[in-house]
């Protein structure tokens, strides 16, 4: 790589990540060689670029403006590479941001074939249980569950899965089971960040809807945290099917009301806005649409 491109995609890096230590990381490059390289392309360019605060590093107006200008260029540039290789083979970093728990339960065990289909392909997992923002993460894709409300992202459905009530089979026996809708309204209920609308769920059957109001003395903001509540016999929670699956499958959670169907939850591949999607991020989205409909 030549040194100007090299410091444009350090740029890149740190305007998207608000680090230099973690953009000199991932091009292999020291915090103090990231920083000369890209004071030399401020040299170059003749204007501020980046700023310093306590909080991290930001862009200034002229580096906001020449980041516009120079991203689709790096994109165009990997397109094209790709192309030119006529291979299919992916080559340099995929960054995907994504919840903790759709990462350890869907993604992780599948990523072995797909590293082994792209052996020059780095992959950075950004997971969070709350919702990340593309650009500050720099994400090349981000996966989200659920109504979608970033408006300048690139949206693309790759899933649609059942949302499901469960409760551990202790706590069933102990408070019984709900046979309506209606009965919720006696029962402990978990909120975790799956469980939708937290004041009233709506159930439909045989074209007939009800509308559930539900009340929780337990909020929890992780999901894995939320199934783990449930397990312990703490409640029902609500939350979609591929985040409990392996609960169910084992018998350590009973799907509740399974003859009522609730709105299904969409699985959304998001792709940053105002340039083309990375071949590797398309395709990790491509891999995953495939394997989610297995």
């Amino acid at each position: 790589m030549s040194d100007r491109f090299l410091a444009l995609r350090l740029f890149v890096r740190v305007a998207r990540g608000g680090s230099f230590s973690r953009a000199g990381r991932e091009l292999g490059l020291s915090q103090p060689s990231a920083s000369r390289i890209l004071a030399g392309l401020e040299g170059e360019v003749g204007a501020a670029l980046l700023t310093r605060t306590t909080r991290g590093v930001k862009l200034t107006e002229a580096g906001g403006d020449y980041l516009a200008r120079i991203e689709p260029i790096l994109d165009a540039l990997d397109e094209a590479d790709h192309a030119a290789r006529g291979t299919g083979e992916l080559r340099g970093a995929l960054r995907a941001a994504m919840s903790t728990s759709f990462a350890l339960r869907e993604v992780v065990p599948r990523l072995p074939e797909f590293m082994k289909r792209h052996p020059a392909l780095r992959i950075d997992l950004l997971m969070s249980d709350q919702r990340q923002d593309l650009l500050h993460e720099g994400a090349d894709v981000a996966f989200r569950f659920g109504a979608l409300t970033d408006s300048t992202a690139t949206a693309r459905l790759i899933a649609t899965m059942p949302r499901v009530l469960v409760a551990s089979p202790n706590y069933l026996q102990r408070a019984g089971t709900p046979q309506e809708p209606e009965d919720l309204g006696n029962h402990a209920i978990i909120f975790g960040p799956a469980s939708g609308n937290a004041s009233a769920w709506t159930f439909r059957k045989a074209g007939k809807s009800v509308t559930a109001r539900v009340e929780s003395r337990l909020h929890l903001t992780v999901h894995e945290a939320a199934i783990a509540a449930a397990v312990a016999g703490l409640g029902i929670v609500s939350g979609g099917f591929l985040g409990c699956r392996t609960e169910i499958a084992s018998g350590t959670l009973v799907h509740v009301l399974p003859d009522w169907e609730m709105d299904r939850i969409d699985v959304h591949a998001l792709f940053p806005a105002g340039r083309a999607a990375k071949p590797s991020a398309r395709a990790f989205a491509d891999y995953l649409a495939s394997a989610l409909a297995q």
